[in-house]
């Protein structure tokens, strides 16, 4: 008999614990992330409960005393967890694809076997959902990228990308909040902003949210 999967749970020092959930990079999957991240933020001594992308981070206020029963309990939590859907918010991004910042464009188009203007569309044509912020503050990671525009990341990442570029790393894309290292392919730009710290809450996008491309303009 085959033993399913099980996740993989792992210390991050003594304040922190990740939990690495089995499966499928995709929405239902990550739903129940979420929900796992709404039951633990409950549980004594955590301080926060963060998911990431198929994955969860739990940070205690003090170290836990009893470790083998919070594994216990996070593996139960898993095995119990219905899909959280967040009723999140629709943004529109206006993108410019191609030119400077988004030179990447036509390797990708070359990647794949397209044109620049099949990259465009089929990238601008998903909803994407938020499914959680990392990498630097205000990043979003999306899911729902089309897998025909799927580019392998940088084998030598840059030192240094633009803020606000729309890259593609694997299957997956997302916007650069900042300027910064990137592994990841630019095919284009937008200038909305994702995070100020003098905002009340200066993350702009929250998972659940989603985001729709606009096709604004195209450089070859």
């Amino acid at each position: 008999m085959m033993v399913p999967d099980r996740p993989r749970i792992s210390l991050l020092g003594t304040s922190a614990l990740l939990f690495e959930a089995p499966g499928a990079f995709d929405l239902p999957h990550q739903r129940r992330i979420w929900a796992l991240a709404a039951t633990a933020s409950k549980w004594t001594d955590i301080r926060e409960a963060v998911p990431g992308i198929t994955n969860l981070m739990l940070t205690f206020e003090t170290p836990p005393r009893q470790l083998d029963a919070l594994i216990a309990a996070l593996n139960d939590a898993w095995d119990t967890a219905e899909g959280l859907a967040i009723g999140g918010r629709e943004i529109r991004l206006p993108v410019t694809y191609g030119g400077e910042i988004g030179s990447q464009l036509q390797s990708v188009a070359d990647h794949c076997s397209l044109s620049i203007d099949d990259v465009v569309a089929i990238h601008a044509a998903p909803l994407y959902t938020v499914f959680a912020l990392g990498s630097h503050p205000g990043y979003c990671y999306l899911g729902g990228m089309d897998p025909r525009i799927t580019m392998p990341r940088r084998q030598t990442p840059l030192q240094r990308s633009a803020g606000g570029s729309v890259s593609i790393g694997g299957s997956q894309t997302g916007v650069s909040a900042s300027p910064g290292p990137s592994g990841w392919h630019a095919i284009g730009h937008t200038s909305w902003t994702f995070f100020d710290p003098s905002w009340p809450t200066p993350a702009a996008l929250v998972p659940g949210d989603t985001i729709r491309f606009v096709i604004e303009r195209v450089i070859r």
